[in-house]
């Protein structure tokens, strides 16, 4: 079920209750084809999309790290954009569990579920890193 709203943002929440978007932070993964394959993770923040270009994609296991390109903000409007080239690969809310200088420790809450990620600045660029814990397990119900 999709909900759109009058500022054009849409609420495509998971399994359960519908959420409007004006009270939990937006994300979204842009899936490119063009110039090269890749995935940008978008997240809500401060009026606009805070940006990444993630040149191998998401990281597919616990422990992994993939490049996280930051790129310019966009606008909330791109929240829903798609082309020829880019289409969205999932969307949702996303909930920050802390935040320091350097590493951003959130959940992305997509259509399907919801994964718990670190992105951590470098001295260049930074890294995003799919965490041990993940929601629903044993570990992140319990951190002992």
């Amino acid at each position: 079920m999709m909900v759109r709203y009058a500022s054009g943002r849409v609420n495509r929440p998971g399994p359960g209750t519908l959420v409007p978007m004006s009270t939990r932070p937006a994300f979204v993964l842009h899936e490119h084809r063009r110039p090269r394959h890749h995935v940008d993770l978008r997240l809500e923040e401060a009026g606009v999309l805070r940006s990444w270009a993630l040149p191998r994609g998401l990281p597919e296991r616990s422990g992994a790290n993939r490049l996280a390109i930051a790129v310019p903000d966009h606008e909330l409007e791109h929240l829903t954009y798609t082309d020829e080239d880019k289409d969205i690969a999932d969307i949702g809310w996303w909930e920050e569990h802390d935040r320091t200088e350097r590493r951003i420790l959130f959940t992305l809450h997509g259509r399907r579920d919801s994964r718990r990620y670190a992105l951590i600045r470098t001295s260049s660029d930074w890294l995003l890193h799919l965490t041990k814990e993940q929601p629903g397990s044993a570990e992140a119900a319990d951190p002992e």
